[in-house]
């Protein structure tokens, strides 16, 4: 997986890869030629006074050390580069994945797995990249250039080399190979952790007011101690490398310094040259501590590759049509034939042959108990969700043919909990709109009976909204939502229980406003609250999935005995009639 990631996202850079190649070769060479310049001057040099010789072959270490600086500034220089662009196009190709999932799609990931990927996975990735091109592409053109020059040095001598390199590949590959299986267990539990987190800061209200506390630091404390258990363990899987590696490489530089002080007094040898194997015995140890390095974060980004590509590799179930439609009359007509839908491996269907029509200038009203399917069957008609049987028409077109935007524009969803983003006012209710004026954007709260408490907010429109609305209250949350949906001016509006936050007099004030605001499209309006919908031109009564009445109020309280006892729960006989 993480060959196939970086083959696929790092095609676009082959040009500064191949910059990078040449100029990490370039820097590698250099370095490889400094220990035999040097010898040349111990043995040329220095052993016969020769002070010119030196201080020619001085000046020119100077000038190939000075080199090597250039051209390993200019390979970190595209390593970086290249490693940035890697991680900022691999986290929008997760981002434009995760924009075109459904709901469905959504839940089965989840939100904290889904935020992990795109960020830590990613940078694990990134940082795995950055790596390999500042470190490993030298790494083995130094480990071979080392052992090459090393046998042209001294060929009985560099039977060390023999013993070395094996032994420190060997170790290496031992512990790799117990790091995998670690480190995708450490990324579960990462993920874990940012969903108790995410729960617990969403949830701070409800824990307080239950005072609970108590459990839930140690609900975080179990599932971070599980992060932190799994950490010590590959950290001590990791920290038993490098004195692996230094082990070999001091007993090795004995072994070279015993058996070449030998290879010296019996004349098979010069100091110089002793130096210099020296020198590339260290240069080749470190070309594998590198890649030693290299290989304790090979591991993990696997595993972060795997994550992420299964989120690219995953098709969401709302898929855009091929030919799609451009154009609709316009009208809002709104039809859903024997429409049904099931979750996956459901059981039973959520839906059930669902029969609904909705008319431009009516308002038609969806009301069950709770669990009927209410908010799903709303969810049909923007494509939160595709219904697994029948179909959703708008205007004679199914939905599954609608050009994305166009259906967008032509449906807009007030859903059960409104959600604002971080910005102001103004932003919040141009989101779907952009181009509305400031006299449109007051128009629309008035309408959704919001003017008053944004007038005095000490900016008005340019006031500040958190993230989620949580500066605002929920009725005020919803009339946002309201307003934001009006700005649009669709063809076809929902309302998912979209009133619930509302006192009753402000309930009916935005009633009968939006009523007048929406008099030529066509409203559906999903609700608990009988008085909400007790005067809608048509009510559709849902039970367990199913459409077990249409009619209005007075009919459905003569005959329908399902809509009677939702009226009856909630209002006096007398208050129904």
């Amino acid at each position: 997986m993480l060959i196939r990631l970086l083959r696929t996202h790092l095609s676009p850079y082959r040009k500064p890869i191949a910059w990078l190649v040449l100029l990490q070769f370039l820097q590698t060479c250099a370095t490889l030629y400094l220990p035999t310049l040097n010898a040349d001057i111990i043995d040329k040099g220095v052993v016969n006074g020769d002070t010119g010789y030196i201080l020619t072959y001085g000046a020119l270490m100077i000038g190939i050390s000075l080199a090597q600086v250039v051209c390993n500034i200019g390979a970190v220089y595209y390593g970086a580069r290249t490693a940035s662009a890697l991680g900022r196009d691999v986290r929008a190709a997760v981002f434009d994945r995760v924009q075109s999932f459904s709901a469905r799609e959504v839940g089965h990931f989840g939100a904290p797995s889904l935020i992990t990927r795109t960020t830590n996975d990613v940078q694990q990735v990134q940082m795995l990249v950055l790596m390999t091109f500042t470190l490993m592409v030298s790494a083995p053109i130094m480990c071979v250039g080392g052992i090459v020059l090393a046998l042209g040095l001294d060929v009985p001598l560099s039977a060390v080399l023999v013993a070395v390199v094996p032994v420190l590949g060997i170790s290496v590959f031992l512990i790799v190979r117990r790091l995998r299986p670690l480190f995708r267990t450490m990324q579960e539990r990462l993920d874990t952790v940012n969903r108790v987190l995410r729960e617990q800061i969403t949830g701070n209200r409800v824990i307080r007011a239950f005072v609970r506390d108590g459990y839930e630091q140690e609900r975080f404390g179990k599932a971070n101690g599980g992060l932190t258990a799994m950490a010590m363990g590959t950290g001590n899987l990791l920290a038993l490398m490098f004195p692996i590696v230094m082990t070999v490489v001091n007993l090795s530089s004995i072994a070279v310094v015993w058996f070449g002080a030998h290879r010296i007094d019996s004349g098979g040898m010069q100091i110089g040259d002793l130096t210099a194997f020296l020198a590339y015995l260290m240069q080749i140890v470190m070309s594998v501590m590198m890649a030693t390095f290299m290989f304790m974060m090979v591991p993990r980004a696997e595993v972060c590759a795997e994550r992420i590509q299964e989120v690219l590799d995953t098709e969401s179930s709302v898929v855009p049509p091929v030919a799609p439609v451009r154009e609709l009359r316009r009208h809002g007509h709104l039809e859903i034939r024997g429409a049904g839908f099931r979750y996956p491996g459901a059981e039973e269907p959520v839906l059930r042959s669902i029969d609904l029509v909705a008319r431009p200038g009516e308002v038609t009203a969806v009301i069950g108990s709770t669990g009927s399917g209410k908010s799903t069957l709303l969810g049909l008609v923007p494509r939160l969700f595709d219904a697994t049987d029948g179909q959703v028409l708008v205007d004679g077109e199914d939905v599954a043919a609608l050009e994305p935007r166009l259906l967008a524009k032509t449906v807009s969803l007030v859903p059960q909990k409104p959600y604002l983003f971080a910005g102001t006012v103004a932003t919040n209710l141009r989101y779907g709109n952009p181009d509305a004026t400031d006299d449109e954007l007051w128009h629309a709260l008035e309408v959704a009976q919001a003017k008053g408490f944004v007038e005095r907010l000490e900016n008005g429109l340019d006031s500040p909204i958190a993230q989620g609305g949580t500066n605002v209250s929920g009725g005020q949350r919803q009339r946002l939502a309201i307003a934001r949906t009006l700005v649009q001016r669709p063809e076809i509006y929902l309302f998912d229980d979209s009133f619930s936050a509302l006192d009753y007099a402000t309930d009916a004030a935005l009633r009968a406003a939006l009523a007048h605001e929406t008099s030529e499209a066509t409203v559906v309006i999903v609700a608990q609250r009988v008085a909400t919908i007790r005067d809608a031109d048509r009510i559709v009564v849902l039970d367990e999935g199913r459409v077990v009445g249409t009619g209005r109020h007075h009919e459905l309280m003569a005959d329908n005995e399902t809509y009677r006892e939702i009226v009856l729960s909630q209002l006096t006989e007398a208050e129904a009639a």
